[in-house]
């Protein structure tokens, strides 16, 4: 929790940033806007006084009324950001007692390693175990990545890359079975950290009807069994327009595990 609290807390001080930026290319004053009878009139205010902005001078009202948004929502962020800080001030990014008792350096490591093991390496051993993988058309896997495994697509071995790249534990299509149904996730992922269990699945032709439909489907049988996108599944799509932006998917794998 805590490091994903530290990666809201940077991507939140990046959108701040970018709000303020724009704020300053924004004319100076308030806009006011006044109901008279069937009409809005506008008005600009600088705290003391106001000025009619006549119908002509619209552009001036509509920049005027981004500000007010863009203020409303710079202030809801800081309040956000200031949130995050309390929490970040009151918790602590170390090991837990638990992990410090069998890390390496720890006085009780080699009493305690026979009965536990340390996360990190129950991770490695979770990803070199064997698992039940796809049967389905294995003759498609023809894209090599970075891990050294074979996937369908150049999507999905750039997302391997990605996790891989970032050290981080998953699975290509490793069977989960969901009620009377077995499905296989594109990716299914540990937490660096945590060892929390996530799924990321990457719907590639979202301009095909029956492929879309599919997905969708999918998608509420996950969500029937409580795995729900945005918490534990993360989605990404493409259509042959619209490929898949390699800067939104590093920034899921920044957001969630980094």
């Amino acid at each position: 929790m805590y490091e994903k609290m530290r990666a809201e807390r940077q991507r939140l001080a990046q959108e701040i940033a970018s709000l303020k930026a724009r704020l300053k290319e924004l004319p100076e004053g308030k806009l006011v806007c006044v109901r008279g009878g069937r009409y809005t009139k506008w008005y600009r205010s600088d705290g003391h006084k106001s000025v009619y902005i006549p119908k002509k001078q619209k552009e001036l009202a509509e920049r005027l009324a981004a500000k007010k948004y863009l203020q409303a929502r710079l202030e809801e962020l800081l309040q956000e950001q200031k949130a995050i800080d309390f929490y970040l001030r009151h918790h602590h990014s170390n090991l837990s007692c638990a992990e410090q008792l069998l890390s390496e350096d720890s006085l009780y490591s080699e009493l305690l390693s026979p009965y536990f093991t340390p996360e990190a390496q129950e991770l490695k051993n979770w990803m070199s175990e064997p698992f039940e993988s796809n049967p389905s058309y294995p003759e498609q896997c023809i894209h090599r990545t970075s891990a050294g495994i074979l996937v369908r697509s150049k999507s999905e071995a750039l997302i391997a890359m990605l996790l891989h790249t970032s050290k981080i534990p998953f699975r290509y299509e490793c069977a989960l079975p969901l009620g009377d149904v077995i499905v296989y996730p594109d990716f299914t992922i540990r937490h660096p950290r945590t060892g929390q269990l996530f799924y990321w699945e990457h719907f590639g032709m979202m301009d095909n009807p029956a492929y879309a439909k599919n997905a969708f489907s999918k998608l509420q049988l996950y969500t029937e069994h409580d795995i729900v996108p945005s918490i534990q599944l993360l989605t990404t799509y493409e259509t042959k327009e619209h490929p898949l932006d390699f800067t939104a998917a590093e920034n899921l794998v920044k957001l969630y595990f980094l």
